[in-house]
């Protein structure tokens, strides 16, 4: 099955086309049908190939599959060909099976949108895409689905382009990944010419030979990287386009902030270990960065107010703990992360459109309360999306988030003190959600009267997300994971040997994670439950703090002020004054000094035939005298 793994690819591709061309010829109906199936043709695809790569010996469990030759230009030489092995086919997994659960919701939630062909195409794209990227067995196919889903992200981001804070996020998003993209293009460029080839394989075995460990390029070629991966993946500096990607129909926001775009950015990190094991230095600050996002993003979350923002900022931290184990080493901890957290952040954003379906749009939980009654499945379900991302225990957060903490405890003590805070932080905010938006007295009785369960095709996949958000975290219990040891070889080489771990110690670590999401939990019910005005008297003692953490720090002010301002103003000149005054100014005048000069010419025309024979005898003349003097 293993050779037929392109069909991954094919399936998404073929609705793509078939819908661009005759979807609105098909009809909605069709079309609504056509994308889900060609998404979960690919999950099946994805499946087998799992199976087959499973039934394999552990060190025969990677599989190259060339699709044709693609570029042959003097000594470089790249293939179109995909990499099969237990990274990429997990992510494979992860991509099919959450995207097609989305693309089943959005039947129902785009039912009444006028562009609903465009839409499954753009959706279908996206997949493809994606697939392209985590199934690439070189760093140059890996870029060409980096840039498809940063391109596909802009176009669904700003679908609803009418609206103007729909189509500011769209260029949002799409322009400041082009920052990232520059460092990954850089980084890709170094390593073709110090290794000679962009095959995973080749510059892996060749980079420790070629590349003393801690050396300078090395070090480059991964800042490089994880430059990039700030962007993707929404990390400091490059985090700003993620929250207002929200703008976007909310089925698009659950596939971006779930399983596809931002986690590309961890995917390269985790693909490119022997290159990040070269470099320590570069190791400490993805941790670093990872950490301080986390916090950094969590405590904005605390304060928002719109439902699918607060989720927003929870994606972004979230992505802070999968840096943070990536970072220290911890490769399999963060896809493992990367993997429940697909599916716990896809029920949270869905579960959120269908709070949103049921209250006419509206989003503001200031609103909300007691909507448990009215929306009992999306009550349940977000419910448990809640347990998972706040890691309570038996939930799959829980067991994600702790093995990230295990490691970060293990090899950066402060990295691992600023993760328990921001795990405390993670539950506060998940459950705050919870109490206002689902408990209490309803604040706005209109909406409340008019709230009603959303239909079966946007509930079922609630269900199913919901119990993937469940049983995903068993697959990493402490001691025994199984995840790590799938994963392990595609990160180590063959015969390294494996880290060896105090249960113990994981096992105490884990009772304290788990009592600090319980704390979490507590502390938001004391707050939201117990006593509303408590939020209220916090805020006011911390004054200018609140404020600022309100305002999410003013970074995009700061953004506008330093960069954005700056730039336009730049454009601005270079546009009215260089390009008109400089550029057109010389061209006008070279064509002016012509013209002029074709004037004087014009004037010794005389037509007079006796006029003409003096000046040739009088250059002549000259002639001969220069000639002369020589």
């Amino acid at each position: 099955m293993l050779d037929y793994a392109w069909l991954m690819l094919l399936f998404p591709a073929l609705g793509t086309l078939i819908i661009s061309l005759f979807g609105t010829r098909l009809g909605k109906r069709a079309v609504s049908i056509l994308a889900p199936a060609m998404v979960f043709l690919s999950f099946v695809v994805a499946v087998a190939a799992f199976v087959s790569l499973l039934g394999l010996p552990v060190d025969e469990r990677s599989r190259e599959v060339t699709l044709w030759r693609w570029m042959v230009v003097g000594n470089f030489s790249v293939d179109a060909a995909l990499l099969l092995d237990q990274l990429s086919i997990t992510m494979a997994l992860a991509v099919t099976c959450v995207g097609f659960l989305i693309h089943v919701y959005s039947a129902g939630y785009m039912h009444d949108d006028e562009r609903v062909p465009r839409y499954f195409a753009f959706l279908n794209l996206f997949i493809l895409a994606m697939l392209t990227l985590v199934l690439a067995n070189n760093y140059l196919l890996l870029f060409v689905g980096w840039e498809g889903v940063g391109l596909v992200s802009y176009l669904l981001i700003g679908f609803w382009f009418e609206k103007p804070a729909a189509a500011d996020a769209g260029k949002k998003a799409f322009i400041v990944n082009r920052v990232g993209d520059f460092g990954l293009l850089l980084a890709i460029m170094f390593i073709w010419t110090g290794i000679g080839s962009l095959r995973f394989a080749d510059v892996f075995a060749l980079a420790p030979q070629v590349w003393p460990a801690g050396s300078a390029v090395v070090g480059a070629v991964t800042l490089l990287m994880l430059l990039a991966s700030t962007g993707k993946s929404a990390q400091i500096p490059l985090y700003v386009w993620l929250p207002d990607a929200m703008e976007g129909p909310t089925p698009v926001s659950a596939l971006i902030h779930a399983a596809t775009m931002v986690t590309a950015g961890v995917y390269m990190i985790a693909r490119s270990a022997v290159l990040f094991d070269l470099a320590p230095a570069s190791g400490n600050w993805v941790a670093w960065v990872g950490v301080l996002t986390a916090f950094f993003a969590g405590t904005i979350a605390l304060t928002q107010t719109d439902l699918k923002r607060i989720l927003a900022y929870s994606t972004v931290s979230q992505l802070g703990f999968m840096f943070i184990a990536v970072g220290v080493g911890a490769y399999a901890a963060g896809i493992f992360h990367l993997v429940t957290h697909a599916f716990f952040k896809a029920l949270l954003f869905l579960s959120a459109g269908s709070v949103m379906h049921a209250l006419n749009g509206e989003l503001d939980i200031r609103k909300m309360g007691n909507l448990r009654v009215k929306l009992p499945t999306t009550y349940w379900t977000f419910l448990v999306g809640a347990a998972a991302l706040a890691g309570i225990p038996l939930f799959s957060g829980f067991f994600s988030k702790d093995a990230i903490l295990f490691a970060a405890f293990e090899k950066q003590l402060p990295v691992w003190i600023i993760g328990v805070i921001t795990a405390f932080i993670t539950a506060l905010y998940s459950f705050r959600m919870v109490f206002v938006t689902f408990w209490g007295q309803e604040r706005d009785r209109r909406l409340f009267n008019h709230a009603h369960e959303s239909p079966r095709v946007v509930t079922i996949p609630l269900i199913i997300l919901a119990v993937g958000a469940v049983l995903t975290g068993y697959i990493g219990l402490p001691a025994i994971s199984a995840i790590d040891g799938w994963l392990a070889p595609a990160f180590h080489p063959a015969g390294a040997a494996a880290e060896t771990h105090s249960v113990a110690l994981e096992l105490i670590l884990l009772v304290v994670s788990g009592l600090i999401a319980l704390a979490g939990v507590f502390a938001a019910y004391q707050a939201y439950m117990v006593d509303p005005d408590l939020p209220k008297r916090v805020r006011a003692s911390l004054g200018r703090v609140g404020r600022l953490v309100e305002n999410k720090y003013y970074i995009d002010e700061i953004y506008d002020m330093f960069v954005v301002n700056p730039l336009r103003d730049l454009g601005g000149w270079l546009g009215g004054v260089f390009d008109r005054r400089g550029i057109d100014g010389a061209v006008n005048g070279l064509a002016g000094v012509t013209g002029w000069l074709g004037a004087q010419a014009r004037r010794l025309q005389t037509g007079m035939v006796g006029l003409y024979a003096l000046a040739m005898l009088f250059g002549a003349v000259a002639l001969l005298a220069w000639l002369a003097t020589r």
